[in-house]
């Protein structure tokens, strides 16, 4: 294998590749050697981020996705076990930020959102990607999660709930799989990262306060090639 391309033969897919830390993610693995498989919504933006990677010499494939549709992640499924019959590395970033509210003002259809996208579709992904995981032999799952999963913050009652589930799915999926040997499952919690959804949540923040969605695209990369514990957890740069 090449060197200057360690991820070379590889195929990754990563969700919510359109913008943001996944688009950073996506090009990353090109320029790393990996053929990278891209979905989310938009379909103009996605084309944006195949036409870097290909300028970069890599090379990519768009798949547009909507996460909310089951029956579209079994199709996109399909289609790679039809091309490639295996999946080395399955980047889950696509997440629905619902409205800051306190608990008591949830509105139950954004709330219901944010399980769909960031719950459901998480176990929609790992249920129809397992058997090219295991065809591929020592493939890597990376969930990207958030503080507000696991420390709860007023206002974030929404979010963080839909990310608390999101860890328990990829936890309890890597204590199936570690007697298995192969899949190794990370969740990466990136910290405060230049973003169209910190934007959101933080309209009034310096964008330059933050570390660009470059930063972690890098961590991940670097860490997709190493040999870390069935289950692991990381987080990429600074508290936030």
């Amino acid at each position: 294998m090449n060197s200057d391309l360690p991820l070379a033969g590889r195929v990754a897919l990563v969700t919510g590749a359109s913008k943001g830390i996944g688009a950073a993610t996506a090009k990353a693995l090109g320029a790393a050697g990996a053929h990278v498989v891209l979905t989310a919504r938009d379909v103009k933006a996605l084309e944006g981020v195949e036409d870097a990677i290909h300028a970069a010499g890599g090379t990519a494939t768009i798949a547009p996705l909507d996460l909310s549709e089951q029956d579209g992640v079994s199709r996109l499924a399909a289609a790679l076990a039809q091309r490639w019959d295996k999946l080395d590395i399955l980047v889950i970033n696509a997440a629905y930020l619902p409205s800051l509210t306190p608990v008591t003002q949830m509105e139950p259809k954004q709330l219901g959102q944010a399980l769909t996208v960031n719950v459901l579709a998480t176990q929609a992904l790992i249920a129809a990607f397992d058997p090219l995981m295991k065809r591929a032999g020592n493939a890597r799952v990376i969930g990207v999660t958030s503080s507000v999963g696991s420390v709860p913050r007023a206002f974030w009652g929404a979010y963080g709930a839909s990310k608390a589930a999101f860890e328990v799915i990829l936890d309890c999926y890597a204590a199936e799989v570690e007697k298995l040997g192969g899949t190794r499952v990370a969740i990466v919690d990136p910290g405060a990262t230049r973003t169209a959804m910190r934007a959101r949540a933080y309209p009034g923040e310096d964008p330059a306060s933050v570390k660009p969605p470059e930063d972690v695209a890098a961590g991940i990369v670097a860490l997709v090639q190493r040999d870390f514990p069935t289950r692991h957890r990381e987080r990429i740069g600074a508290t936030g």
